[in-house]
């Protein structure tokens, strides 16, 4: 077998997510249909974060096996061929090592998301930006997100829907940055969550709001998801980097 690493850019929002499902198109079935129409093979793409329907990837990771042996950039541009019209693209390909995985093997994931802060709606950043009207204490933001900083039990940030086995969790890094009305908040950890990174997003605007009054700190000890902000939107966030 002949294992390939991709690297993928996509807009995710007509899709259902990364993972295939039975109610719509995701990304993983795209690049799966573009591989057999390319190489005439079945067989499964893994990919380093499960993305949610509406998140965007910049840098995302997958890989998959084959049979026969293709060249690389004969790999990259067949695939890119086959998945138009579809908003997926292949950045890169490479030949990987039977012991690579793109999901176990990943040290680190980065994720951003993008916010908006201005009064007027959003026109060419539709869907790709969470548009927020009313003024944001950035200073408050940034230093609350330090307490997120470590290894906590993170059980009031975890959606519902989670299934994993644990909530405990180690966020490496989290920077906030702002130009004229962008907010960029970069968070990067081994895993995630189901929709961590969002409802993270969501505590630390409403904190910058001043909507919310207690501090993460606070937040993290209680356990308590409603004491959390609300579910940011899912167009405003990008898997951006995946570290091995």
């Amino acid at each position: 077998m002949h294992k390939y690493k991709l690297k993928i850019e996509y807009d995710g929002s007509n899709f259902v997510g990364w993972q295939k499902q039975n109610n719509g198109i995701s990304i993983q079935e795209s690049i799966e249909q573009a591989i057999f129409e390319l190489t005439g093979e079945k067989t499964i793409v893994f990919g380093a974060g499960r993305t949610d329907a509406g998140v965007h990837a910049l840098g995302q990771v997958a890989h998959f096996d084959l049979k026969k042996n293709f060249n690389i950039d004969k790999v990259r541009d067949g695939l890119n061929h086959h998945l138009r019209p579809n908003p997926i693209a292949i950045l890169k390909v490479e030949n990987a090592s039977d012991s690579f995985h793109a999901r176990f093997s990943a040290k680190q994931r980065t994720y951003e998301y993008l916010i908006t802060n201005r009064r007027a709606p959003l026109t060419i950043k539709k869907n790709k930006s969470w548009s927020i009207f009313k003024t944001i204490e950035l200073e408050k933001m940034r230093y609350e997100a330090n307490f997120f900083i470590g290894k906590h039990d993170l059980q009031a940030f975890r959606s519902i829907d989670c299934q994993s086995n644990t909530s405990i969790k180690t966020i490496d890094e989290i920077k906030i940055s702002k130009n004229n009305e962008n907010l960029n908040i970069s968070i990067s950890a081994k895993s995630f969550l189901h929709s961590q990174v969002r409802i993270m997003v969501g505590t630390l605007v409403e904190i910058g709001k001043g909507k919310i009054t207690e501090s993460i700190t606070q937040i993290i000890k209680s356990k308590d998801r409603t004491r959390a902000g609300v579910t940011a939107p899912a167009h405003g966030l990008y898997l951006v980097k995946v570290n091995y």
